[in-house]
């Protein structure tokens, strides 16, 4: 068996389900055998930390909650730029909190894109099929704006680099999903996938634009190892019916590995003890082998 490798786990927001699914996924032999962890999180809570930032008690107010999870990836960053870590591990924050506790950030992906100083993008990534998003966090409506040539060639250079080192795949088949139906139709339903879409994937060397519908089938069968996705939810749906569960978020562009679950906080379920760690158990799997292929 080889070293066990350095992950920085952090607990997420103290009133989901972060603090359980946390300790449940340590306990797994496949995690214990694996990951050497550093626990990071409030202390009060259900996993006991090996960092402290701050204390929490049930029942306190969700700034409270949302301030001390962002202290948390704060501290967890800061350990993976010194190498006292190899890979940072997240459990899930609540957005409205995090706001509410002063970090004014749609979310993980943006605060570690900040923190790191380094353009990144969203992947999520199964055995069944890996989704890279181009935009995140936006309202639907803005979407066609921000998707540009510029964000396609970005996006498709990180999915590419870090299929490359991250995942060892020498030769990445990577395809662009389409933005509108049928790919507009011939300009009945939009003109952005012929005028944008197609050239900028040429441009970037990727596989399409291809419609929605047929895409994510045709990675699942094994002829891209990504598929990047305009938008948010036409991508996460993808990944999350493939394999709810089972699937992983990664931020790829980072000079460290991060990874986290493919759910929320699950606030309605948190304290009950019924929370599965399967996700948090691929999170933790996966950032250990991609933080072991880099220190090869």
């Amino acid at each position: 068996m080889g070293a066990r490798v350095r992950l920085a786990v952090t607990l997420g927001d103290p009133r989901g389900i972060g603090p359980e699914v946390v300790r449940k996924a340590l306990a797994d032999p496949r995690v214990a055998a694996a990951v050497e962890p550093t626990v990071v999180g409030p202390g009060g809570t259900e996993q006991p930390a090996d960092l402290v930032t701050g204390t929490w008690t049930p029942g306190g107010p969700a700034g409270e909650a949302g301030r001390l999870a962002g202290l948390a990836i704060q501290r967890a960053v800061r350990l993976a730029q010194s190498g006292a870590v190899q890979g940072i591990v997240t459990a899930p924050i609540d957005k409205a909190a995090f706001a509410a506790g002063g970090f004014d950030y749609p979310g993980h992906t943006e605060m570690l894109a900040a923190l790191a100083g380094a353009e990144v993008a969203m992947m999520l990534a199964s055995d069944r099929l890996r989704v890279v998003l181009a935009t995140t966090h936006i309202a639907l409506r803005d979407v066609p704006a921000a998707v540009t040539p510029e964000v396609i060639a970005k996006t498709a250079r990180i999915t590419l680099q870090g299929l490359r080192e991250w995942y060892g795949i020498a030769e990445p088949r990577v395809a662009l999903c389409g933005l509108n139906p049928h790919l507009g139709d011939g300009g009945r339903f939009g003109s952005d996938d012929a005028a944008v879409l197609a050239p900028a994937a040429a441009e970037a060397g990727l596989a399409g634009p291809f419609s929605a519908d047929t895409v994510f089938v045709r990675a699942m069968r094994g002829e891209f190892d990504a598929v990047i996705a305009p938008y948010h939810d036409v991508g996460m749906t993808a990944i999350k019916v493939a394999s709810f569960g089972g699937a992983v978020n990664v931020t790829l562009g980072l000079p460290f590995p991060r990874t986290s679950p493919d759910h929320g906080t699950a606030l309605d379920i948190a304290g009950t003890g019924s929370a599965r760690p399967d996700s948090m158990v691929e999170a933790l799997l996966s950032c250990a082998s991609i933080a072991a292929r880099l220190a090869r």
